[in-house]
This record gives structure tokens, sequence and C-alpha cells, in this order.
């Protein structure tokens, strides 16, 4: 009867942990995040200020979950690749599904409420700042995953960055008003491309620099 006990407490903490978070992005978004305060989000979430900040020790968590719930996905997808498949490849794979189901993670969204958050996330200074701590914890987590040392933190510099720089091109072109729809095959060329010059390198002809 006990060993039922964990999994039900850790999905009630979950719960919490959510509808902490929700309440959070929605007064953010209707007020701006430097105008809300720790003590107004644990009062619309109901609950008080030292448990919020057992559940997010900083204020720009509550915006960031959704990042620090991606935070070793690429670490996990080179880790439960199947044999005989490449670590780029299954990078990649995992790239054009999320392409597919316009994950927000891949900047391909134009879901209203996705662009109101990646616009108050990119907007807000400290919030990009503490961005910046996931990517890094990301980054980490993948060097390892591809064998360590200085080959596993090359690669895994090399993956966050062109990830980073993908999504950001998808998001520009959606919050300009194109519909996701409309980006998807650029989109798609443009991850293969980045992951063809992964596996490739870059050019380094003469003249090829302007």
């Amino acid at each position: 009867m006990h060993e039922h006990t964990p999994g039900l407490r850790e999905r009630k903490k979950r719960r919490q942990y959510q509808v902490i978070s929700d309440t959070a992005i929605t007064l953010f978004l209707a007020k701006g995040f430097d105008r809300v305060s720790v003590a107004e989000i644990a009062a619309a979430a109901e609950v008080s200020k030292p448990t919020l900040f057992r559940y997010f020790p900083a204020k720009e968590d509550l915006a960031l979950h959704r990042f620090a719930d991606h935070e070793d996905e690429s670490a996990r997808v080179v880790a439960g690749r199947p044999g005989g498949t490449g670590p780029l490849q299954a990078l990649l794979g995992h790239l054009l599904d999320g392409l597919v189901r316009r994950d927000p993670v891949t900047g391909l969204s134009d879901h209203p409420q996705v662009l109101a958050f990646h616009r108050l996330l990119y907007g807000t200074p400290s919030l990009v700042a503490r961005m910046a701590g996931y990517q890094q914890r990301s980054e980490a987590a993948l060097a390892a995953a591809l064998g360590g040392g200085i080959e596993g933190a090359l690669g895994a510099g090399q993956v966050i960055a062109v990830l980073r720089v993908l999504a950001l091109e998808n998001w520009r072109r959606v919050a300009a008003g194109e519909s996701a729809d409309d980006v998807y095959p650029d989109a798609v060329a443009a991850a293969e491309l980045a992951f063809g010059r992964l596996r490739t390198g870059l050019p380094d002809e003469p003249g090829e620099a302007q």
C-alpha cells in the first residue's frame, strides 16, 4: 500500500509546480515581468512565499521552467539513440520531429500565447541572462553524452549554438507575422544545412569570406 505514496507525492508536487508557474506566466504576460512581485504570484497561486521559493529559487525561474524541462533533452536524445544511429543523425531527427509538431522550443510556433511568451522572454534582460545558464547546463549534459573531454565539449558547443540560431531565426520570422506553415519549409532546409555543416565543418576556401 505504501509503495504508491512516493508516486502520488511526486504527482502532487508536479501539479503544484505547474500551477505556480502558470499563474506567474499569466501575470507576467498581463503586466510585464518587472511589474509583478513574487508576493503577488504567491497570493494568486494560493501558496506562501517560502513554498514558492522551494519550487522556484529565483523569480526568473518562474518564467523559465519550460526551458528547464528541456535542459537535458539533447543529451537524452544522444544517450537514447538506437544502435547504428550517429549523434548528429539522432539530433537532426529530433529537431525535424519538433518542427513538424511546431514545438515552441524550435521557435516555429505561431500560437498567440507562445508568441507572447517569447516576446516577454526576449524583451526582459534578466530572463535572457538566466536562460544563458540553462543553455550552459544543457551544453554540459550534451558534452557528457558525447563522451566528455575536449571532443565532447566542442561537439556540444557547436550543436547547442546551432539549435539556438535556428530557433531564433524561426521565431524572428514568425514574430514578424509569417505563419509557422509558411516558415516550415525554410526551417527544415536550414536545419538540414546546419547539421550538414556540423558533419563537414565550415568552408575555408580563399575568397569565400566577404
